[in-house]
């Protein structure tokens, strides 16, 4: 049954354009990167560019890989959370968008068995688009030639990659409880929105470490300076908030009844 489910929701993902949309869009954070780099390297460049040059060198950012790995798995943390916000919003509101919930709902398959192969595909998804912008980054720096490159840390940006886009996929499941819970998709891109200003407000606090959507700002340090460890109190409240909100999209849709 869990097979069938997941095939079937592969099969409607490949009919949209949405996989490639949302690529596109985490794609443009290496290439806004190279710019910003290939400007500061040409201080003349940089002057005809106006302000740009300043925003880049005020921001931090050096023409190293070091400093272009670091932000971005920044850029991946953050904006990769709302990302994969709008794919579980994708994923679990378009039955209701497009008038096939009360199928879904009426076919001989287990309901828990459409949350669990929804968050599968959205796994894929999800990874998909980051391993594509890791290869895209290490592209880009090998075309730069930005000092320190090495395979060692190519490799420590893919775990970092790896690592917050595994934080961000575990607060999936809140997203796709909104989106069952309201059957659309304003409101759980709404409340990730909300959830990450909040994470990085509580992030200055000492609450951080205990507040799911603080964790990825607390590691890739857009509220201080980046942690190398999460504490095992972070651990658990993250495992909690996956595994609750599976539980709690499962009982949503268990007591659905969809009167379209």
């Amino acid at each position: 049954m869990l097979a069938t489910a997941f095939t079937g929701e592969l099969t409607k993902l490949r009919r949209t354009i949405a996989p490639w949309v949302t690529l596109g869009s985490l794609m443009t954070g290496p290439l806004f990167l190279a710019l910003f780099m290939w400007i500061i390297r040409d201080p003349q460049r940089a002057a005809e560019f106006g302000l740009l040059g300043t925003k880049a060198a005020l921001s931090g950012i050096e023409p190293t890989w070091s400093s272009f790995a670091g932000f971005l798995t920044l850029i991946v943390g953050l904006g990769g959370t709302l990302l994969l916000a709008f794919v579980a919003a994708y994923v679990f509101g378009r039955e209701y968008s497009e008038g096939t919930a009360k199928i879904m709902l009426t076919l001989p398959i287990p309901r828990p068995s459409f949350v669990v192969a929804k968050l599968a595909v959205a796994a894929v998804w999800w990874l998909t688009i980051v391993l594509v912008v890791f290869v895209e980054a290490v592209l880009v720096g090998l075309a730069l030639a930005l000092p320190g490159i090495t395979g060692v840390g190519v490799v420590s940006l893919l775990g970092n990659l790896l690592l917050v886009a595994g934080i961000s996929y575990l607060l999936a499941p809140a997203v796709a409880l909104v989106t069952v819970w309201t059957r659309g998709y304003l409101a759980p891109v709404g409340f990730a929105l909300g959830m990450l200003l909040l994470g990085n407000v509580v992030g200055h606090t000492g609450w951080a470490p205990w507040f799911p959507w603080s964790i990825v700002p607390i590691l890739v340090g857009s509220v201080g300076d980046p942690v190398d460890t999460l504490p095992s109190g972070s651990l658990l409240i993250l495992a909690i908030t996956f595994a609750g909100g599976i539980f709690a999209t499962i009982q949503v849709l268990q007591n659905a009844d969809n009167t379209q």
